[in-house]
């Protein structure tokens, strides 16, 4: 499967922003989906995960309350719904899937998308 973010940008403090992962190339509702993010020389961290139905969801305690990750199987996308957003919260994001795994381990994933680039302002 192939997997396309985007709907990254500058955003000041407070902001929000909503990132989208489409998904081509396979079957979108037989995969588990996450969202990472890194920054330069940095290990990828993990920020929510969502199960192949959406009936399931997980997120980092950084990020729990502020950021909503959801689905649309129909339309092969996930989202990330980012609000109350801080400098802190500047990284390149990806978004990632895996037929079989739905946490927050990134090596446990087997595709990824490109990335998008979340910066903050203060």
């Amino acid at each position: 499967v192939q997997l396309q973010a985007s709907g990254g940008g500058l955003v000041q403090a407070g902001g929000s922003l909503k990132l989208s992962c489409a998904a081509s190339g396979g079957t979108f509702s037989d995969y588990n989906m996450g969202w990472f993010r890194q920054a330069p020389g940095k290990d990828r961290e993990f920020v929510a995960s969502i199960s192949w139905s959406g009936a399931s969801t997980w997120y980092a305690d950084s990020v729990k309350g502020r950021f909503t990750i959801s689905r649309d199987n129909d339309k092969n996308t996930v989202y990330l719904q980012m609000n109350a957003l801080k400098p802190e919260d500047t990284f390149v994001y990806y978004c990632a899937a895996d037929k079989y795994y739905s946490g927050s381990t990134s090596s446990r994933y087997a595709y990824w998308g490109q990335g998008t680039q979340v910066t903050v302002s203060s």
